[in-house]
């Protein structure tokens, strides 16, 4: 195996686990395509439509805020396994919904899936991989999420090519994840349990059985001794951060100014308007020009920006600073946005505009998912103290999923209300502000240790602008 696996158990751990990741990405990505046919099958208006979108985004902030606690309780390998379930009943359901209603309370159920996976694939993963490689190992989640809307995709493209014509087509789109929802399910029920939660539960023995079967003898004592140290200063910061000594923690204002960092930059992510690229880029690139099939097929240019883009945001993220990469990111998206805005304003007849639309497109995944995402998630695992980092988090994303469902929900209306112009640039004006809100507020933290970015905090020192002389 390569230095990212270092024996064949982790691998194939991280291989099943991160179907989560890819289930994630296939069903937020299906809908991009699918849509063109449900919109006329089930006769939706803007506002219908933006409800089958946002009732996914509803479940997925719910399934974000829900699934840490349900996994501490039972562990994360059985909760994986029940978001596999939730997965497979989902996407079955989607699939049969015999109307509106039904479409979106399967999509609700898909969404807590989709939420909990999003918390609970990367926590199992750090708690089970190595230090060495535990950056790398969590990351390729990343990948799969990418990968999974690329597939969802293709899918959709290939389907709509052979069968368009076929009434219900949509059913056979949303029904694809059933199969790695199944490979999820199967594959879990042969994987070790996070030795991490274990020990946290008393069960050492256990814990050293999980640990023998990935590491190498000389490291199997002191790494268990470290696993054990570890899961006593969590179980003690948990009940030092318990939900009802948040409103005293907050009275501090270097406290109050973390959260309002985290919850800017998550906000800063979702408010670029990536989620109406993700949910409806194959509309948009219709009425740019394309016909469906060709909207179908231009959309995975799409999905292959966004998995290269992210593979290049890897390897920028340990080469540069994060504020530098943010604030580049946001001006990034900005650009592009402005382009695709002035493109539907003055070439609005021209043959070229879809080509143009397509290409603006690209640009801004291009600088979303290669900047902008990658070093927000790294942010916003920083700045919060160790204390306080379960609820920061859980705070944060529920934020960034809020938002993305406003995106998700209002984006038909406005873009009825405002047309393609008004729509793209009303997105470069947020990302504007994002730009903003990066270099005035938040801080350098690569190459700071984590009691460093608490320190600068604590002692209300300026924003670093840069990291410190030194390797990161």
């Amino acid at each position: 195996m390569d230095g990212t696996f270092p024996n064949r158990v982790l691998g194939m751990i991280t291989a099943t686990c991160t179907l989560g990741g890819l289930l994630f990405g296939y069903d937020t990505g299906v809908i991009n395509g699918a849509l063109l046919y449900i919109r006329l099958d089930l006769h939706l208006g803007p506002l219908r439509e933006g409800m089958v979108i946002s009732s996914l985004l509803v479940g997925a902030a719910l399934g974000a805020v829900s699934g840490g606690q349900v996994s501490d309780r039972i562990g994360r390998r059985r909760g994986l396994l029940c978001l596999a379930m939730l997965f497979f009943v989902g996407a079955l359901a989607a699939s049969q919904a015999p109307g509106f209603r039904g479409l979106v309370l399967a999509r609700l159920v898909l969404g807590v899936a989709v939420g909990g996976a999003s918390v609970l694939v990367p926590t199992y993963l750090a708690e089970i991989a190595p230090a060495s490689v535990r950056g790398r190992v969590v990351t390729f989640n990343e990948l799969m999420i990418v990968g999974g809307q690329l597939l969802a995709f293709c899918c959709n493209a290939v389907l709509a090519h052979r069968w368009g014509h076929e009434p219900g087509i949509w059913r056979w789109m949303l029904v694809v994840s059933v199969v790695p929802a199944a490979a999820l399910w199967l594959g879990m029920l042969a994987m070790p349990e996070s030795p991490r939660w274990l020990m946290a539960h008393g069960r050492r023995e256990e814990a050293r059985e999980v640990l023998a079967r990935m590491r190498a003898a000389g490291r199997l004592d002191a790494e268990l001794h470290e696993v054990e140290h570890l899961a006593e200063q969590e179980q003690l910061d948990t009940l030092r951060a318990a939900p009802r000594d948040l409103l005293a923690d907050l009275r501090a204002p270097w406290i109050r100014r973390i959260f309002l960092i985290g919850i800017g930059v998550a906000c800063s992510m979702q408010a670029t308007g990536v989620s109406s690229v993700m949910y409806y880029g194959t509309q948009l690139l219709t009425g740019a020009g394309f016909t469906e099939r060709q909207a179908l097929l231009a959309n995975i240019g799409n999905g292959v920006a966004s998995v290269a883009a992210t593979l290049l945001g890897l390897w920028i993220l340990t080469r540069t600073g994060r504020r530098f990469m943010l604030t580049a990111g946001l001006t990034g998206t900005a650009s592009a946005l402005a382009f695709a805005a002035l493109v539907s304003l003055l070439f609005a007849a021209s043959p070229f505009r879809g080509v143009a639309i397509l290409a603006a497109t690209m640009l801004f995944l291009l600088f979303m998912q290669g900047f902008v995402a990658p070093v927000a998630w790294v942010i916003l695992a920083e700045i919060f103290p160790l204390r306080i980092r379960g609820i920061g988090n859980g705070i944060a994303a529920l934020c960034l999923w809020l938002v993305n469902f406003a995106v998700g929900l209002l984006f038909p209306s406005v873009s009825a209300a405002l047309g393609s112009a008004g729509t793209f640039g009303l997105f470069a004006a947020f990302s504007v502000l994002g730009v903003g809100f990066a270099v005035r507020f938040v801080p350098e933290t690569r190459g700071y240790s984590l009691e460093q970015i608490e320190e600068n905090f604590r002692l209300g020192r300026g924003v670093a602008t840069a990291p410190p002389a030194g390797p990161a």
